[in-house]
């Protein structure tokens, strides 16, 4: 049953052109008595839905939503990675879940925490001025126990840089330290790009 239902899903998924008329059909997989796999499946294609038809999505946000704080890891993960497809798409729609979402940070799982990250950027990417008091939770996670949400939490600073560069220069010699002595390489080359896109943003402003 689990394996018809997510090979239905990735027919979904590669046919862009039916979509909008599938919308309806995937979001009753997060309801029903589904498998694990069919709802983190359903989730991340809600949320590819959603960048591309946000108002249709609209109504199922809420349920989306939710799955923050399911037991299973990967659903919580899978929500956030939705969360912020949708809210590059429209960011009006997860506003009311930002609160919420934030709090993702502390999640047991570096998966859930990278995905949180990844989230906001996407949400950023919209809307950078709904993180720009919100700047320090990244540097905070530049230090994450985790090596892949050390790598990720730069490019926060980076996505916030080209177009808020003033919120992100209080943290340019922090960064540019951090690119120069971090341990991890891709945690130098992160630091390091959202430095330079930053400066060429303030540059760009001046000029």
């Amino acid at each position: 049953m689990s394996n018809d239902i997510l090979k239905e899903l990735r027919a979904i998924t590669k046919n862009k052109e039916c979509w909008k008329e599938n919308i309806d059909n995937v979001a009753s997989k997060l309801n029903g008595n589904y498998s694990s796999s069919v709802k983190a499946k359903a989730l991340w294609l809600l949320g590819e839905m959603g960048l591309k038809y946000p108002r249709e999505i609209e109504r199922y946000v809420e349920d989306i939503a939710c799955y923050r704080e399911d037991k299973n890891p990967k659903l919580r993960e899978r929500s956030a990675n939705a969360l912020g497809r949708i809210g590059r798409g429209d960011e009006n729609l997860v506003i009311p879940h930002l609160d919420r979402l934030m709090k993702m940070r502390h999640d047991e799982s570096e998966n859930v925490r990278h995905a949180f990250i990844w989230a906001c950027e996407n949400i950023a990417t919209s809307a950078p001025e709904l993180f720009c008091e919100k700047l320090e939770i990244f540097y905070e996670m530049i230090s994450d126990s985790s090596e892949k949400v050390r790598i990720e939490a730069p490019e926060m600073f980076r996505v916030i840089g080209k177009r808020k560069p003033d919120y992100v220069k209080p943290y340019l010699e922090k960064l540019e330290w951090i690119s120069e002595n971090d341990e991890n390489p891709i945690v130098r080359i992160h630091s390091a790009g959202a430095v330079r896109i930053t400066k060429k943003a303030m540059k760009n402003i001046c000029q």
